[in-house]
């Protein structure tokens, strides 16, 4: 969830260092199936102030009643996923230095993102994200699963002053997807192109005559529950990169879970059918892209 909206609790089940194994974090376990990572560092195992150092954030914080034990743990599995969240955005083909190069630009979004464990939260949301701090926050027993959301939420802030013309500081924080739907002033670059057809294929129906069936069924929850929350643009499109995470050929469900068998993806809140493939397609041409610009850059 970003800060401005309404509460949302998230929740993953499932990790695996390696192939199909699984370990315990706090009582509980997550699968995963994709590379083993940790190869990289040596035999070193991952902690907090490595993944602050190959990621590239700002800050990390840890709050103090997470023990040292559960530091471990959880940084473990952050590595995992954050590794297999830029390995999924960049897609094969990039040589090692180049995917140490665009996996520190990209994931901190050039060191402009911090990161928080067991701090900063907020009552009763399992993972928060906070445009005025520029951070992304998890609840030590009840983040998992939503990394990629969160992250999208850092991105698409992020990414709004790339896409759009500058906005009044009175206008505070924006989210690039919201200033889509707004029809804010684009800058003209062939990646803002591509961004904004990810926008599109979220948002509106394939023949562009209105809303699409995922912001209708979005609509049509916020009507039920008597609030406005599922249908912002900057939570549908969270949403819809989760999927477009999930349906990659890596899996770990402490980065992401619940786009496909969760209650509120059977009431349609996630992307389906000819239209989560439409996305998932748009986002895939978007951050290949955006990773080869990365990679060529100095």
């Amino acid at each position: 969830m970003a800060e401005s909206s309404g509460s949302s609790q998230r929740s993953g089940s499932g990790v695996s260092r390696g192939d199909s194994s699984r370990r315990d974090f706090s009582g509980r376990e997550f699968y995963r199936r994709g590379p083993d990572h940790q190869q990289l560092l040596g035999g070193v195992i991952p902690d907090f102030l490595t993944i602050r150092q190959l990621f590239g954030f700002r800050s990390v914080d840890i709050g103090r009643w997470v023990s040292n034990r559960e530091q471990e743990k959880a940084a473990a599995l952050f590595f995992d996923a954050l590794c297999d969240l830029s390995q999924l955005l960049m897609g094969p083909g990039f040589a090692t230095p180049k995917v140490l190069k665009i996996r520190r630009q990209l994931i901190s979004l050039r060191s402009t993102l911090g990161l928080q464990y067991g701090t900063g939260g907020r009552p009763g949301v399992a993972a928060h994200y906070s445009p005025l701090q520029r951070t992304f926050a998890l609840a030590k027993n009840a983040g998992p699963g939503s990394i990629a959301h969160e992250w999208f939420h850092a991105f698409d802030h992020y990414v709004a002053d790339k896409l759009f013309v500058d906005q009044p500081l009175a206008a505070g924080p924006r989210f690039a997807s919201r200033l889509w739907v707004e029809d804010a002033e684009t800058r003209e670059h062939p990646l803002n192109q591509r961004l904004q057809a990810c926008y599109q294929a979220i948002l509106i129906s394939d023949d562009g005559s209105g809303p699409s069936t995922l912001l209708q069924q979005s609509l049509a929850a916020d009507k039920a529950n008597g609030s406005r929350y599922y249908s912002q643009p900057e939570e549908i499109c969270a949403r819809a990169f989760e999927a477009f995470i999930q349906d990659g050929s890596i899996k770990n469900n402490f980065l992401v879970a619940g786009s496909k068998q969760s209650a509120e993806a059977k009431f349609g809140l996630y992307p389906q059918g000819q239209q989560r493939l439409r996305i998932n397609a748009a986002f895939a041409h978007y951050f290949t892209g955006l990773c080869q610009a990365l990679a060529a850059s100095g």
